[in-house]
């Protein structure tokens, strides 16, 4: 199996979301093959509590603009892992700490990755309004 086109279109809009708010370490990973439910996985690393939350909200709301609304939301109370689940695309905003605790690439390691530095590429590449 393959990421089908409409979950890498996700991917990008949520990867460049989450790097405009400062998302570090982004890795996606083409769950396809082994989940039933969801295609893409993002991982984001956030820098602290507050930067966790950034990210996950800018992620929600830029996808609500392309009219994607989130399915499902768990961690926001504590902001050190916040998942969000929007159907074809699953992510996973880490606290730095808590990224490597968990481990979640060693994990999905047989998932191939899908490069996400293109898709930020194409946004800095825009011009500015």
């Amino acid at each position: 199996m393959t990421a089908s086109q409409h979950a890498l279109d996700l991917l990008a809009v949520a990867a460049r979301a989450a790097d405009a708010k400062g998302g570090e370490d982004l890795v996606a990973l083409d769950v396809s093959g082994p989940m039933p439910f969801a295609d893409v996985f993002l991982i984001v690393t956030g820098a602290t509590e507050r930067n966790v939350l950034a990210i996950a909200e800018e992620i929600e709301d830029r996808l609500l603009e392309a009219g994607v609304k989130t399915v499902r939301r768990e961690g926001r109370e504590h902001a050190r892992w916040v998942l969000l689940d929007l159907g074809y695309l699953v992510v996973h905003v880490f606290h730095r700490e808590d990224r490597m605790y968990y481990g979640l690439e060693r994990l999905w390691l047989d998932c191939p990755a899908i490069p996400v530095a293109p898709l930020l590429a194409v946004d800095r590449a825009e011009p500015s309004a």
